[in-house]
């Protein structure tokens, strides 16, 4: 693709994504994605039904007048998004690839960011960590991120959660908001993967096509895995052997949802099948309602 074109592409992804951030989301990244804690903000004269421990006694003993300590949120946060650019994130048989929905996504997530004053960054990861762009503030960082997440020409084919996780546990020491846009067409990451959610607020951005569950009928057909090459003969005009595909891919990913569920981790599925800002929505509603209870 030729500069100008990128420039358009990441230019439109910038307008659609600020209008969806006003639109969509509204105040509701600010609601459930909480500061690191309470900073302390000045001192003041105590006043009737102030809580009695933020009384700052140093300060009332030497003016001789009650004195409390005012705290404020300290609102400042991290997100890094985790994009998975493996061979099977370049597979789309709608409109869009899982990888460019995934960088949409990402967007809208980062202008929400940036509007609240929180710093962005990013790990483009197969498998291997092929890049990582360190958190910043500012829309021209986040156009940067942007385009790299759509644009970024990988080495790797394979998909290694893994240590993509173990990369972020090793340069990310604060908590940060982390979301793992994905396919999760990979296995052995439980354990990095648990560790990441102690330490950091951990969702995960699950991204499907309907045809990786669903294939029309069209004879005998050839499927080959993006990121193996392994090929697989399918007669789709056998009904139980189509029913089998689509049950195996279902468990598959049952299984991966179940795991992530049992760590604790928020789960968004999308398809590209679909408008990826009703799962969104979705999401950020329901953890306000959690908040809230």
């Amino acid at each position: 693709m030729l500069p100008r074109e990128v420039i358009q592409k990441v230019r439109h992804i910038e307008i659609t994504s600020r209008r969806m951030v006003t639109d969509v989301l509204a105040g509701e990244y600010h609601s459930i994605f909480k500061g690191r804690g309470m900073e302390f903000s000045e001192v003041r004269e105590y006043q009737m039904g102030d809580d009695i421990r933020t009384i700052d006694w140093n300060v009332t003993s030497r003016t001789g007048t009650l004195h409390v300590k005012k705290f404020v949120e300290e609102r400042e946060l991290t997100v890094l998004l985790m994009l998975d650019a493996s061979g099977s994130a370049d597979f789309g048989t709608t409109s869009r690839f899982k990888r460019e929905v995934a960088a949409e996504m990402g967007a809208l997530l980062a202008f929400s960011a940036i509007k609240n004053n929180d710093r962005v960054g990013a790990i483009v990861f197969t498998d291997q960590v092929e890049m990582f762009i360190p958190p910043r503030k500012g829309r021209s960082h986040v156009l940067r991120v942007i385009r790299d997440l759509l644009f970024f020409a990988p080495k790797g084919r394979k998909t290694d959660l893994a240590s993509a996780m173990d990369f972020l546990n090793s340069v990310t020491r604060k908590r940060a908001v982390v979301f793992v846009l994905s396919d999760f067409l990979t296995a052995g990451f439980e354990k990095s993967f648990r560790v990441a959610a102690k330490k950091h607020d951990l969702i995960s951005i699950f991204l499907s096509d309907p045809r990786e569950r669903e294939i029309p009928r069209a004879g005998l057909i050839e499927l080959e895995d993006a990121e193996t090459g392994d090929r697989l003969l399918l007669d789709t005009a056998d009904r139980r052997a189509l029913a089998m595909f689509a049950e195996h891919a279902e468990a598959r990913v049952e299984g991966q949802m179940a795991a992530l569920t049992a760590m604790g981790v928020d789960i968004i599925r999308v398809t590209t099948g679909e408008p990826y800002d009703r799962p969104l929505k979705r999401f950020f509603e329901r953890r306000a309602r959690r908040l809230r209870h």
